[in-house]
């Protein structure tokens, strides 16, 4: 069985490769799909379109933009995995997990103990909570099995 994973979250560590080479490892048949990782690369989606002097109107422009391609792939995906990290705080990530819970599209949560509270509805919509990338591996292993 293949399936296609999009990886939505948190930019600033390298947990999207780590669970991609999990699955090579495990020989596991999944597309990985993603939204941008650089974070100027998607501040600057909506430069394109003109110069702005408010800051909001950039961002607006640009968190359009950046829908497109995020939208499209987490319509396309099997399974969601959202990484809420320590560092900062991810509204797109929520939001993210908010527009497959309205979908009826299955995801898993990838975060720490520490932030369990602030996320309880959004873990409460999730198919799975982990903690480590290896064990959303697992996860993905035992859902591919044949």
């Amino acid at each position: 069985m293949s399936f296609t994973v999009y990886l939505s979250g948190e930019i600033h560590t390298d947990w999207r490769d780590e669970i991609k080479r999990g699955a090579e490892a495990a020989g596991l048949d999944v597309v990985f799909t993603s939204a941008v990782t650089d974070h100027d690369a998607s501040d600057a989606a909506g430069d394109c379109l003109g110069t702005e002097q408010n800051a909001f109107w950039r961002d607006h422009k640009s968190s359009k933009v950046n829908a497109i391609r995020t939208k499209t792939l987490i319509q396309q995906a099997d399974l969601v995995v959202v990484r809420f990290g320590d560092k900062y705080k991810q509204w797109n990530a929520a939001f993210d997990a908010g527009y497959c819970a309205a979908l009826d599209k299955p995801y898993i949560t990838l975060h720490g103990e520490d932030i369990v509270h602030p996320l309880k509805e959004v873990d409460a919509a999730a198919m799975a909570w982990a903690t480590t990338t290896e064990q959303v591996v697992e996860i993905l292993k035992y859902v591919l099995r044949d």
